[in-house]
């Protein structure tokens, strides 16, 4: 007779085989095609990481946009950027297509290379030669001279913060012809060639007089051309009044120290900025933003602003779903969590990392759905009490101080599956680097737990949120599981449409498939 335990009757779904190993060397699942370009993009920020360099992460997105039709590289740069509120990969994606395909660049340059930043940051990795060239080419050049023309003279002069390259680089090798006199005078200034002083936009001119200290005004011009100077607390106020929603959210701490908030008039200000609903929509706020200045603000801070920090991230979770039926919400706590969710770059890591993120989306679903459950885990499940009617700064600050320890995904799975419970969605925020649980080849925990889950709940499904671009997953890709990447707020929607829809585990590649060029 054949042997029982090889051939037993399975109930539900096969667990298929993994076909790939975690960083950890553990079984796992690949990401293939525009699956992992869509994971890459919307995770990667090209900085070192836990487990994977900034060299890697960039061989790896080359690979795959090898591998994938040059429309939806152009989608996928689109999406990333107007959605999913990215920098540096969008920007290496319109490179990429600078050498795939020029008349796909051209589509979707002026909507994904949107601000100055993004001009140098383009500008410099084609110059870099990482795409396959090193110059900018007739197209990408006509393509940068037509942002240059489209904005006038105060929306370059604006767009000129930063350096390597700097715009006035940037100028120098697209060579556009000014049609004005102010326009010769400020790509002179921007280049440092001689130029008509008398006929610089008139915010150029109030800039260079406040250097020079001809005047004692303080210009509205972008805070970082003029934090470098000696401002007193009148500088700093002015500052603080004018400053942009992002500047202020960046600048609490050096407000308060300087003076700002000793003026109740300028708190009132800050307080009613932070919280206005257009104001943080229109900067493209990355909800774990908010949870860092909230942390960091200094204990003199006025309580009216950090309250109205808490009040900007209630209106930043907007997009966070009403999920129907019974939802369980597992973050990961692992180590591996305690990496920068933007990896690490010399000087400018995000004091956020991967468990925080995890720790806010589990919070936001918490509060959207009270009587959802939340089950962090190690390699073992975390117990925790968390208020539903608590702040999501409160419950994510819970949750974030449990990380430590190994990682067992299935862990969550396991508990319900003891517990004989019945559940709708389950969603796991995690790095998906999941090791103390692995065994052969034959499918994952995870997977194996969520298809032991199924056969009590027929109608289950399975979100999995990644959070860095390592390119594999514990739950292989089928009609009951999505497997989503990334951490700004455009994920929920993405969740919702698919707790509320159903079987449909391409949604997310199909929604940026969607997109109109």
């Amino acid at each position: 007779m054949a042997n029982k335990t090889l051939f037993e009757t399975l109930r539900g779904k096969r667990v298929p085989k993994t076909n790939a190993r975690n960083q950890e060397g553990a079984p796992a699942y690949a990401y293939e095609g525009k699956q992992l370009l869509t994971q890459l993009a919307s995770t990667g920020c090209l900085n070192q990481t836990f487990y994977a360099g900034a060299e890697e992460q960039l061989e790896a997105v080359l690979a795959v946009c090898d591998e994938v039709e040059p429309e939806f590289i152009a989608k996928t740069a689109l999406y990333c950027r107007r959605r999913g509120n990215m920098k540096d990969m969008p920007a290496l994606l319109c490179a990429v297509l600078s050498v795939r395909s020029p008349r796909h660049l051209a589509a979707i340059f002026d909507r994904v290379i949107d601000n100055g930043r993004m001009l140098r940051t383009f500008v410099q990795i084609v110059r870099s030669g990482a795409v396959g060239r090193k110059s900018l080419g007739s197209l990408p050049k006509r393509l940068v001279l037509r942002w240059l023309e489209s904005r006038d003279d105060e929306a370059v002069f604006r767009a000129s913060v930063g350096q390597s390259p700097s715009l006035g680089d940037v100028v120098k090798m697209v060579h556009p012809k000014p049609v004005t006199a102010s326009r010769r005078a400020l790509y002179g200034w921007l280049i440092g060639r001689e130029h008509d002083v008398e006929a610089l936009p008139e915010i150029v001119r109030q800039f260079e007089a406040f250097k020079s200290g001809a005047t004692r005004e303080v210009p509205d011009v972008p805070f970082e051309m003029i934090t470098p100077l000696e401002l007193g607390a009148a500088g700093w106020t002015a500052i603080a009044r004018r400053a942009s929603w992002q500047a202020t959210r960046m600048n609490l701490n050096t407000f308060q120290r300087h003076g700002v908030f000793a003026d109740r008039t300028v708190v009132d200000l800050v307080a009613a900025r932070l919280r206005d609903p257009e104001a943080i929509a229109k900067a493209r706020v990355f909800p774990f933003q908010l949870l860092v200045a909230f942390r960091e603000a200094l204990a003199e801070i006025p309580a009216s602003i950090t309250e109205a920090l808490q009040d900007a991230m209630e209106m930043a979770m907007g997009n966070v779903p009403v999920i129907e039926g019974r939802v369980f919400v597992c973050p990961d706590v692992s180590s591996s969590m305690k990496s920068p969710v933007t990896g690490v770059r010399r000087g400018a890591s995000s004091a956020v990392k991967c468990v925080d993120v995890a720790a806010l989306f589990a919070a936001a679903i918490l509060r959207k759905n009270p009587a959802a459950e939340v089950i962090p885990f190690n390699d073992v499940v975390r117990p925790v009490r968390l208020n539903p009617r608590d702040s999501v700064m409160t419950n994510a600050n819970v949750m974030a101080s449990l990380c430590s320890g190994g990682t067992a995904c299935s862990a969550p799975l396991a508990l319900l599956n003891q517990r004989r419970a019945k559940g709708d969605v389950v969603i796991f925020v995690s790095d998906n680097q999941s090791w103390v649980d692995a065994s052969g080849n034959r499918g994952t925990a995870l997977l194996q737990e969520w298809t032991a889950f199924r056969v009590r709940n027929p109608r289950a499904r399975l979100v999995c949120i990644d959070l860095q671009p390592y390119g594999t997953t514990q739950a292989a890709e089928r009609d009951d599981v999505l497997n989503v990447g990334g951490f700004s707020d455009a994920v929920f929607e993405v969740v919702g449409e698919f707790a509320a829809r159903g079987p449909d585990p391409s949604h997310w590649v199909d929604l940026i498939e969607a997109s109109e060029l």
